[in-house]
């Protein structure tokens, strides 16, 4: 800042301000300095002035897979609306293992975020406690809790797929099987196992052709095997929901591969709404969660808390998934 200053011929007061947009300082005076610090490679260091402020400027955010291009979607519509407010994303990745996600919220929270963002509603004891007592805005997303530790963008994963049971069951399916993945660990995966497992049997149906595809985040290939197992085990089945669109098209393959039509001998339904699922052949029946709106949504809940507009209680922002027909079910 002291080369600049003595390359612009104004004080290092003069040069602090410029970077931070403050109105003491002319038009003139600022470019001049911008100038200065590109020739110089010069970046401002935020530390110190962020020590004197007590604030870091960043939102701590944790999500399960980095290569799930809803959370992408989340994580993408989430930055961009915190830039607006100067904003920046620390991101943690957990794996799907809620002991990892716990030992990632405690390193992000000795960062002092300005508020952080998780993926999910179920935590472990430990996890909660820390974002409990965190004294910042805890914002939970993608699930609804029954207990949220603070505010909530999400929606009920149980309820969606019931939406796309109930589908199948009017369009004169009945015999109709679910693919998911280890309970133990996808929380939403879990919760939209046990929403088509009591849909299935609020018709009278029976919930038996339950196939797990293996640990998440389950790929196109798991979906392609855990389909094998379920028409070798169920060969009569006349319908399958999957997990996510990618353990689908991965099943869509699977029944390609065995010369079996779809939806002609059997329907295939997804989750998540992703751009292979629009574009396969044929086209994927699929849930809309509306992603990106999800990460919209928190940005604007925490530039609104951070603002003090909402000074008291907790905010609840329902999301209602959409059920997209497409080619793979009548």
């Amino acid at each position: 800042m002291a080369d600049i200053a003595r390359s612009t011929g104004v004080s290092p007061m003069t040069v602090s301000r410029a970077f931070k947009q403050d109105a003491s300082v002319s038009q003139e005076t600022r470019e001049a300095v911008l100038r200065a610090a590109e020739e110089l490679g010069y970046v401002f260091d935020s530390t110190a002035a962020n020590l004197r402020s007590q604030r870091t400027d960043f939102v701590a955010v944790t999500i399960p897979s980095i290569n799930n291009a809803n959370f992408a979607d989340t994580v993408r519509s989430l930055s961009d609306g915190l830039a607006e407010r100067g904003l920046q994303i620390l991101l943690g990745y957990t794996n799907y293992d809620t002991k990892e996600e716990e030992r990632l919220i405690e390193q992000l929270l000795r960062r002092k975020p300005e508020a952080i963002v998780v993926t999910g509603g179920k935590h472990t004891p430990r996890a909660r406690k820390l974002l409990s007592n965190a004294g910042i805005p805890v914002i939970e997303t993608w699930d609804l809790p029954e207990e949220p530790i603070g505010h909530v963008v999400g929606f009920s994963n149980a309820l969606a797929v019931r939406e796309m049971v109930n589908h199948f069951v009017s369009s004169g399916y009945r015999k109709i099987a679910f693919i998911g993945g280890d309970a133990d660990r996808d929380t939403r995966g879990t919760d939209r196992r046990a929403g088509f497992i009591a849909a299935i049997k609020d018709h009278g149906l029976d919930a038996e052709r339950l196939i797990a595809a293996g640990p998440p985040p389950i790929s196109m290939r798991e979906g392609a095997n855990a389909m094998g197992r379920l028409l070798e085990q169920f060969p009569d089945t006349e319908a399958v929901i999957c997990v996510s669109d990618l353990s689908a098209f991965g099943a869509l393959t699977e029944c390609q591969r065995r010369g079996l039509a779809v939806p002609g001998q059997i329907a295939i339904g997804g989750f998540g709404d992703y751009e292979i699922g629009a574009i396969c052949v044929p086209s994927l029946t699929t849930i809309n969660a509306f992603a990106a709106e999800i990460g919209t949504k928190a940005a604007k809940l925490i530039i609104d808390v951070l603002d003090g507009r909402l000074a008291n209680g907790l905010v609840r922002v329902t999301i209602r998934p959409d059920l997209i027909l497409r080619e793979t079910s009548r």
